[in-house]
C-alpha cells in the first residue's frame, strides 16, 4: 500500500532556504544556476566535510507529449527544449539534491538518475522498458492537463506497475502544463479525487522555468523523503541508515 508522508516529516522541507545549506547547495550551482552533472561526475566537497550520497534510479512514465523530457530538464535545472520531439531511446539525467534529515541532523546528497524513454521507442524495442524498470527505486507517472487521455490512463499504468518486480518502488504523480488554464482538459477537483482514491502524492508543474530552487524543491524533497522512508522500512529502522554499499562519501571523491 502506498504511503503518504507529511512534507517535512523526515527531512527539513525548507532547508534550501537556510544559511546552513548554502555551502551544500553551492556545490550544485555555478553562477547561481544549476550545474550539469554527467554520469561520472559529482559535487566536490571540502576534504574536512564528509557527506554521504544515496543513489537512486527513477523512471519517468507517461504518454508521448506529456512532458517527460521537459520535466527531467526542469528538475535538473537545464534548458527545456522549445520544440517537442519524441525521445528516440533512453535518456538519462543525473540530479544531485542535498537534504537534511530532521531527527539526526545528518546531511545527505541524493543522486537521482532519471530515465526517460519515448513511447514509440518502447513499443518498437522490447528491451527498453525492462531496462528502464530494472532495479528502479521510484516511478514518476506523468499526465498533461491539456491531454485528457493521459490522465484517464494513469490508473491502468499504476495498477500495471504494481504487478511488476518494481512493486516496491516509490510512486508519485506529476501533472504538467498546469499553467495553460485556457486549454485544460483536467480539473483540479478531479486531480484531488484521484489523489484521495489512490493515495499517491500529486504535483502540478507549469511550462515556465526560473533559476531558483523553490520551484523544484517541493517535488525533489518529496521524492527524497519517500525514497528515504522506503529504505528505512527495508532496513527495519525508523530514522537513519548506516552507509550502505549503494552509498558513497563525498569526501572520498575529492
Amino acid at each position: 500500500m502506498a504511503v503518504m508522508l507529511d512534507p517535512g516529516s523526515l527531512i527539513v522541507a525548507d532547508w534550501h532556504r537556510s544559511l546552513e545549506s548554502k555551502d551544500f547547495f553551492g556545490r550544485i550551482l555555478f553562477k547561481k544556476r544549476r550545474r550539469h552533472f554527467g554520469l561520472l561526475e559529482a559535487p566536490v566537497m571540502p576534504p574536512n566535510v564528509a557527506v554521504d550520497t544515496a543513489h537512486y534510479k527513477v523512471f519517468l512514465s507517461g504518454k508521448s507529449g506529456v512532458g517527460k523530457t521537459a520535466l527531467a530538464a526542469r528538475l535538473a535545472g537545464l534548458n527545456i527544449p522549445k520544440l517537442h520531439y519524441e525521445t528516440t531511446g533512453i535518456e538519462a539525467t543525473v540530479i544531485y539534491w542535498p537534504v537534511k534529515l530532521r531527527e539526526s541532523g545528518r546531511v545527505l546528497f541524493f543522486r537521482l538518475q532519471l530515465f526517460d524513454c519515448g513511447e514509440n521507442a518502447l513499443r518498437r524495442f522490447d528491451h527498453l522498458l525492462p531496462s528502464c524498470k530494472e532495479q528502479v527505486d521510484a516511478i514518476l507517472f506523468l499526465f498533461s492537463f491539456t491531454d485528457r487521455a493521459s490522465f484517464d490512463d494513469l490508473t491502468n499504468q499504476i495498477a500495471k506497475s504494481r504487478s511488476e518486480p518494481s512493486d516496491r518502488a516509490v510512486r508519485l504523480v506529476v501533472g504538467t502544463k498546469f499553467d495553460l488554464f485556457m486549454h485544460t482538459d483536467v480539473t483540479q477537483s478531479e486531480v484531488g479525487s484521484f489523489q484521495e482514491v489512490l493515495g499517491l502524492p500529486v504535483f502540478c508543474v507549469g511550462g515556465e522555468v526560473s533559476d531558483g530552487l523553490d520551484e523544484v524543491a517541493p517535488l525533489l524533497n518529496c521524492l527524497a523523503e519517500h525514497l528515504w522512508h522506503q529504505d528505512c522500512v527495508a532496513a527495519s529502522k525508523t530514522t537513519t541508515l548506516p552507509l550502505q554499499p549503494g552509498m558513497t562519501s563525498m569526501s572520498s571523491m575529492n
